[in-house]
This record gives structure tokens, sequence and C-alpha cells, in this order.
């Protein structure tokens, strides 16, 4: 049975964190947002659960990551092209996000990074299985 992930982030400003990801042309699940919490849709089996930090700290006993001072995640998400990822990255820096790594071109693989508003590390790839080396 396949089964869904939900990887979740805290956010200090919810609607400021579903104005940028809307801007980079997610959704949204209405099912899974609130107040406290905004679930942005990757696909049917995968969201990330934007949540208040107020709200996110009721799920932990440790201390909150900040993301702009310290690497707590890398999250990696695939595109169907080169275009694509060029595309998303030019959308993602008009939104207000931070170069992370510079574009890389491996031939096979392209791959760009941005950190959002949270300072949480995103990475947007292009991957081309048949064409990598052996």
């Amino acid at each position: 049975m396949p089964r869904n992930l939900y990887v979740n982030l805290p956010v200090k400003d919810l609607e400021r964190s579903v104005d940028f990801f809307e801007a980079l042309e997610f959704s949204f699940n209405p099912k899974f947002t609130d107040e406290n919490a905004a679930c942005l849709i990757i696909n049917e089996r995968t969201g990330v659960m934007l949540l208040a930090e107020s709200f996110f700290a009721g799920f932990t006993n440790k201390p909150l990551a900040d993301a702009r001072a310290s690497t707590e995640t890398l999250l990696a998400l695939s595109l169907d092209s080169r275009a694509e990822v060029e595309a998303f990255m030019a959308r993602a820096f008009a939104a207000g996000a931070t170069p992370t790594i510079e574009s890389k071109d491996y031939g096979f693989m392209v791959q760009h990074g941005f950190a959002d508003p949270d300072g949480h590390q995103w990475e947007v790839f292009w991957m081309d299985e048949t064409q990598m080396p052996t």
C-alpha cells in the first residue's frame, strides 16, 4: 500500500509563507489548512505542512531550529525539465527567495537551490537517469 508523507516545517508568518509558495504555483489542501497550518501539496501522496511556530512547538520537546542559522533539512524537489528548473527558480527569486547554491549542470542533471522566507533550504532539480554516468 502506498504511504503518504507530510513534512512539517515551522514558519514565523503563515500567511507570508502561503503567499510565497502560491507565487511558486503550489496549491494548498483546504482540509488541512487553518490559522495554525497550511498543507502545501507536492503531489497526491506528499505534502508539506507549514505550521505556525507556536503550533509546531506543541509537537516536540526540543527547541525549534533557526533555519537561517543552521541547516535542519534539505528539501529536494524534482521537476520535468531543465527549462522548468530555470522558470521555477526565477519565480522563487521574484517571490523573495534567497540563493543557497549556484546552478549546477552535470549533463544528465541540473540542480539549483534557494531558501524560503523562513530559511528552509529547497533544491530543485531535473535529471535524466538514462544519461547518468556509469
